[in-house]
């Protein structure tokens, strides 16, 4: 299995604070990416593709100065346009045949759940929270007789389903998942749809029905997407403790 961390984003929302890539923001000591790859190397994870941009060098840096080796990096030139570009841009990873772990960089998580995203007995697996704060920010996954109907952040008030939750933005694929999903970005690509999100190609699975798609809820363990500056503050000060009291 392998894993891939997607970090090539501006982070525009955090203002000042996104001076820097957001995978180098520290919790507790210890920036997000090196968080990432302990993680990983604790599941025996042994092959990283890093996808870069914005400040690329920089956090490039950071991950050969915590002595790991094994973790290729590929550079999104076009990071100022939509996320589905950095997944197109590892799309070489994506063919390679192995398992996949997709991952976004800029998430403060229990370790439990990359536990539970990994040992999931579906081969194909996103990661849902039911105890997520409703609005527009939020990627929903909506399930009706416990398969994904709708995964997007604006939901049709018209659909029908019997509970959601939100996306963690963590995913796991077998070697004919990560495939079709290198192949749903090479239409995007070659539409020019360079300005969406790559939630969009991942939502492209789940309606064409080409692949079996599985959910792990993980509701109650603690995790924080990080993009406005108060996601910080409630990353340092609700997150973090719970981490430190016996779950790092």
């Amino acid at each position: 299995m392998q894993a891939i961390i997607l970090a090539a984003g501006i982070g525009n929302r955090l203002g000042a604070l996104g001076a820097r890539p957001k995978a180098l923001l520290e919790f507790g000591g210890e920036s997000l990416i090196h968080r990432h790859l302990r993680i990983l190397a604790a599941h025996a994870i042994t092959q990283i593709t890093l996808c870069v941009g914005y400040q690329g060098e920089e956090l490039i840096g950071a991950v050969n100065a915590c002595g790991i080796s094994n973790v290729s990096s590929v550079r999104n030139a076009d990071y100022r346009r939509g996320s589905v570009v950095s997944l197109w841009t590892v799309r070489a990873a994506l063919n390679t045949g192995d398992d996949v772990i997709l991952m976004d960089a800029d998430v403060l998580y229990d370790p439990a759940i990359m536990t539970r995203l990994i040992r999931s007995a579906h081969r194909n697996c996103f990661l849902l929270d039911r105890d997520f704060i409703p609005g527009d920010e939020p990627v929903k996954l909506c399930l009706r007789a416990d398969k994904i109907v709708e995964f997007r952040k604006q939901l049709d008030p018209g659909i029908a389903y019997d509970y959601c939750g939100e996306s963690v933005g963590f995913f796991k694929f077998d070697r004919l998942g990560a495939a079709a999903l290198a192949a749903q970005c090479e239409r995007y690509v070659a539409r020019d749809l360079l300005d969406a999100p790559y939630e969009e190609a991942l939502r492209d699975l789940i309606m064409t029905g080409g692949v079996p798609l599985g959910v792990e809820d993980i509701s109650g363990l603690p995790w924080l997407e990080i993009d406005f500056p108060e996601d910080i503050e409630r990353a340092r000060h609700e997150i973090l403790p719970r981490l430190q009291n016996g779950r790092v």
